[in-house]
């Protein structure tokens, strides 16, 4: 069970590698942003543990509202939040973070180090079906959610090299905010009890793949040098 557990970060990661086509980023590097992305889980399970005791005080369990603030912010935001900790501590000033293209792999190699480390506590008791399921929808949505951590975290690099701070800035936030909406809206559909929210999950899954790809395949198509840009151009955002 464990190689289950495993195999479908091993997968991305390695697709997510062979796209950055201009430079490789350092093994060391990959490896460090990997490590402790995986490590935030144990914040992750702490706070949520800790936020869930403390809501199920002032809100029923099972009504839509403790559903909304437990997995939009006890997990989506506590989670994408130790994500974007990492990434940020351990990449924004370091040397080979020179393309915008290069946030989309720090994002996604310490987001699948928390959904490997994630998907190995599930299935400690789980079975084959539950491992195939998770290696669809769960590994590769955390994926999907680090795209656009990277996307949004490389445009407030970009902004930031060309001197523009109060995008930089915006950016920054939007690579938090937007994957937690993502992640939130995902967890929410599939904890609700409602069948109607399930139909939306799977549209959303759809879409949200579709979209994801297509915008994946761009970024690394139309990749940015971060330094050596002239101040007018370094700030410019490109089309998600």
């Amino acid at each position: 069970m464990f190689y289950l557990a495993i195999i479908p970060s091993i997968i991305l990661l390695i697709i997510i590698i062979k796209s950055d086509k201009i430079e490789k980023e350092p093994a060391s590097l990959l490896i460090k942003l990997f490590i402790f992305g995986g490590l935030t889980t144990i914040t992750a399970m702490l706070i949520g543990w800790a936020g869930t005791e403390l809501l199920s005080e002032f809100v029923d369990e099972g009504t839509l509202l403790f559903a909304f603030v437990d997995n939009f912010f006890l997990t989506a935001l506590v989670e994408e939040g130790g994500k974007y900790f990492v990434l940020k501590k351990t990449t924004w000033k370091h040397p080979a973070f020179n393309y915008t293209f290069d946030a989309v792999v720090y994002a996604v190699c310490a987001s699948l180090g928390f959904a490997t480390i994630e998907n190995i506590l599930y299935l400690i008791d789980g079975s084959v079906g539950d491992a195939i399921g998770r290696g669809l929808l769960a590994v590769p949505g955390h994926a999907i959610d680090a795209v656009f951590m990277g996307y949004y975290y490389g445009m407030a690099k970009l902004a930031s090299a060309g001197g523009d701070e109060v995008r930089s800035k915006a950016c920054r936030k939007k690579a938090l905010i937007v994957p937690m909406l993502l992640h939130g809206f995902y967890d929410f559909c599939l904890g609700t009890e409602y069948d109607i929210f399930l139909v939306v999950f799977f549209v959303f899954e759809i879409v949200i793949t579709v979209v994801t790809i297509k915008r994946f395949r761009k970024l690394s198509k139309e990749d940015r040098i971060i330094y050596g840009q002239n101040e007018s151009g370094a700030g410019d955002e490109q089309q998600f």
